[in-house]
């Protein structure tokens, strides 16, 4: 048993950083982030940020590198590995729709587009999410104009949620409400 005084502090990673980061850039903005607020948030000094980044911009970077590679490896990577485009689809809709913290990312990121930094990793991600639904619905059955259409709309629809939850603040839809709208989606967006 420890009975010094002292808290023992622990070191904390390049991880720990940029998962701080996204959760302040997911509450409050990139315009919050901050060394100093992300520090006093980690009960750390500033020194041991600088340990693993040199300026608040390198601490951005690897932090939209992270929330990217996320849904590059975790969400598309496992999904893809579906083969029946019809399962995919519904288990994209499913398990999309249930990881909070992704999403207050993304919607916070959309209010940043200004943003040097934001523009092109907003720009790789939502191509890369086009080119996956375009595909998983041209392997569903439809035509390759139809598909792209059918994938701009299913984004369309993601974004404008976000919106509507993230941005305007409108009332929150219950746990039931929302599994309702999830499988509304699936059905009206995802060939028979």
């Amino acid at each position: 048993m420890n009975v010094s005084s002292k808290p023992e502090r622990t070191r904390l990673s390049a991880e720990d950083w940029e998962l701080a980061a996204l959760q302040l850039i997911a509450e409050h903005g990139v315009g919050a982030l901050a060394v100093e607020a992300l520090a006093r948030q980690l009960g750390v000094t500033k020194g041991s940020f600088y340990w693993h980044f040199r300026t608040r911009e390198a601490l951005l970077h690897a932090a939209l590198e992270r929330w990217e590679q996320y849904g590059e490896r975790e969400v598309l990577g496992q999904i893809e590995q579906i083969s029946d485009p019809r399962k995919r689809l519904p288990e994209l809709f499913r398990r999309v729709a249930h990881e909070l913290q992704p999403h207050r990312v993304y919607a916070a990121l959309l209010k940043a587009l200004d943003h040097p930094q934001v523009v092109p990793v907003m720009a790789r991600v939502s191509q890369r999410r086009m080119e996956f639904l375009t595909t998983a619905y041209r392997e569903a059955g439809l035509a390759p104009p139809q598909a792209l259409n059918r994938a701009r709309l299913t984004y369309a629809a993601y974004v404008g949620f976000l919106q509507l939850n993230f941005t305007l603040g409108l009332p929150r839809l219950n746990h039931e409400e929302f599994d309702a709208y999830v499988e509304h989606m699936i059905t009206t967006l995802i060939p028979a």
